[in-house]
């Protein structure tokens, strides 16, 4: 029976977060508005009125936020990226900010023994695209395979 309840050798043990929840520089670094950062602002929409704009500071504290998952023995990482930090408005062009921040995100966890994994889509659709229809217009499908690359 016990075999039935025991976790693979190859399960990967990890913390998870979302970007929206935990970056914050939601106006820094090139970051256009997301579809959270729209709906977070209007009056009731969250019960204790909190936004993206801050939240856990992420974006800033990320090498201290890093090593106290590596001091926990935290070896997996699951991250989002923000589609609206790396393509500010969706389909412009690309915010090399926004990708440096992934990049030393990435690199600070290779450096601490942290296995990244990337979640490319969490729920936050830059709010110009939503504006055009979201993902009932085929154009975003587009813009969206355009990120992922």
């Amino acid at each position: 029976m016990s075999q039935f309840l025991a976790f693979p050798d190859s399960f990967a043990w990890g913390a998870a977060t979302a970007s929206a929840q935990i970056e914050g520089a939601a106006r820094e670094g090139g970051k256009g508005p997301s579809i959270w950062d729209r709906f977070c602002a209007r009056p009731g929409a969250v019960i204790d009125g909190t936004t993206p704009e801050v939240v856990c500071d992420h974006y800033h504290r990320y090498p201290d936020d890093l090593k106290l998952l590596a001091e926990l023995g935290v070896r997996c990482y699951r991250f989002s990226i923000a589609w609206p930090r790396v393509i500010p408005d969706g389909a412009g062009p690309l915010n090399e900010e926004g990708l440096a921040f992934y990049d030393r995100l990435v690199d600070t966890m290779l450096g601490l023994g942290i296995e990244p994994y990337a979640t490319l889509f969490h729920w936050d659709l830059p709010q110009a695209l939503q504006e055009s229809g979201g993902f009932a217009d085929r154009a975003t499908v587009a813009h969206y395979l355009r990120y992922v690359d």
